[in-house]
């Protein structure tokens, strides 16, 4: 099953995909059940919730529940959760390539991190589909894209050993980790040139953990105006999937709703020769196999 947040009318709905062009309104087809209010009371009603929501499309799937039925072109798609409750996680450095790229743009001799490397986007970063992603002239003049896995907290916990990780998985998504490099570097640190308004385009679907046989194994793409600049498979994490939710929960507690991003592969356009960095009326489409595409304009 593939959810995914919606507006009509000016209100967000949680829908559920039936084929790449239905959604269905699960709280017009359920008004009563209080889980399908948003994304995150989805998420926090766990399982009973997910597997109602899993009836309603059976039935809307065999031409039941007509009236809870909306074409695609007649939504606009938000981000899965539009505001999250706290900042998104995120793991820099994630990828053989991508730590190697980095040091060859500074001109310095690589090394690969040895444990993860996290730091966090505001709620305020976070944008959906084809949403325009800020170009923020005259604050950074070296915008940049990082195509991403994201993975949504599905049960909370603390200390969570990596052979039970996959258990606190609710779904995934496709995150863009749009960067002002020049912030980064000015800064000496990571947050204020990732966390600038816009700059957390997300979806544009949640999918189910039980959906997604292996997501070690996922292709991943980015393109910048139809060009290639991005492609890699999620096999080639440093830090697996598991490592990173057992290191991050290590003396912290992970909560239903939470997100991690777990990192970008090489190809990024600061690391070019010469450099492509992005500019207003660019178009990004990510992609990550099964679980859609991604695109927004720079503006």
């Amino acid at each position: 099953m593939k959810l995914a947040t919606f507006q009509q009318n000016g209100t967000a709905h949680l829908g559920a995909w039936l084929d790449d062009d239905r959604l269905l309104d699960l709280q017009q087809a359920a008004p009563n059940e209080s889980a399908f209010g948003s994304m995150l009371a989805l998420i926090e009603a766990g399982d009973a919730a997910v597997n109602a929501a899993q009836a309603l499309v059976s039935a809307a799937q065999s031409g039941q529940l007509k009236d809870a039925v909306h074409q695609r072109a007649n939504i606009t798609l938000l981000a899965p959760i539009p505001r999250p409750r706290k900042n998104v996680f995120c793991v820099g450095r994630n990828y053989v390539d991508h730590v190697n790229e980095g040091y060859r743009a500074r001109g310095t001799e690589a090394k690969l991190p040895e444990f993860p490397q996290f730091f966090t986007k505001p709620p305020t970063a976070v944008i959906g589909p084809g949403a325009t992603i800020p170009h923020h002239t005259g604050v950074t003049e070296k915008l940049d894209y990082e195509v991403e896995l994201a993975l949504i907290i599905g049960r909370g916990g603390r200390d969570i050993p990596q052979e039970r990780a996959f258990d606190h998985i609710f779904g995934y998504t496709i995150l863009n980790d749009v960067t002002g490099r020049d912030l980064q570097r000015r800064h000496e640190q990571w947050f204020k040139g990732k966390g600038l308004d816009g700059s957390c385009p997300m979806g544009p679907s949640v999918v189910l953990r039980s959906a997604v046989a292996d997501a070690q194994a996922l292709d991943i793409a980015l393109r910048v105006n139809g060009e290639t600049r991005q492609r890699s498979n999620t096999k080639h994490m440093i830090f697996s999937i598991p490592r990173i939710i057992a290191d991050l929960s290590l003396g912290m507690t992970l909560e239903p709703g939470d997100i991690i991003a777990t990192g970008t592969p090489s190809g990024v356009g600061y690391a070019m020769e010469p450099p492509k960095l992005l500019k207003a009326g660019d178009v990004v489409t990510c992609e990550i196999e099964g679980l859609g595409t991604l695109e927004n304009s720079v503006g």
